[in-house]
């Protein structure tokens, strides 16, 4: 593969304000480390899993830290249609305006967030050296070839993301993972 390029999946999970975090899980609570991610500075949260209610179900989902300006809620297409959750929207991260919001519920309180829901569009994490190698710049959308025994894919409209703390990665949610058959370590490949 030329633009070999680390492919994850990104499950469910949620990013909260230090408001939520207080209000989920008690007063001058914080959240802690349970492990790191790839993109540095992420993290997986240590702090109980949050209940997600919609209107048909619930959902336990994990926190990602460090605390927002926003809270935002990450789903598939799948976990959305479990909860009973319609016009969810493919978004980039952070832009949840107008998105449809949901009732969180932790173990010491409630949140009810009246946006924030989105199915995360596809992406690549990159430094502006890996932009440079790969031939690509901010925002551009390209198309990634994800080989797989039985399953290979070819991703559309994926935007690139670049920023000097990023480490090269492609996030995808689970549907895409499982329509790939993405599992374990899968290496894509930009063919734009």
């Amino acid at each position: 593969m030329e633009n070999k390029i680390l492919v994850e999946t990104s499950a469910r999970h949620i990013h909260l304000t230090a408001e939520a975090v207080e209000t989920l899980y008690g007063k001058g609570a914080e959240l802690t480390v349970k492990k790191m991610l790839s993109q540095p500075g992420q993290y997986a949260a240590d702090n109980a899993k949050i209940t997600l209610v919609g209107p048909k179900g619930t959902l336990a989902v994990s926190v990602l830290g460090p605390v927002r300006p926003a809270n935002q809620v990450e789903l598939s297409y799948s976990d959305a249609r479990a909860l009973g959750l319609s016009g969810v929207p493919v978004r980039e991260s952070g832009d949840v305006a107008g998105t449809p919001g949901l009732k969180m519920v932790g173990p010491a309180g409630e949140v009810e967030i009246s946006e924030g829901v989105i199915v995360a569009k596809r992406h690549i994490h990159m430094t502006p050296a890996d932009a440079e190698g790969l031939g690509v710049v901010d925002k551009q959308i390209v198309q990634v070839k994800i080989p797989s025994n039985g399953r290979t894919v070819i991703f559309d409209d994926v935007v690139c993301r670049v920023h000097p703390n990023f480490a090269l990665a492609m996030h995808i949610d689970t549907d895409e993972c499982n329509a790939a058959g993405a599992f374990g370590t899968v290496y894509g490949e930009i063919v734009k």
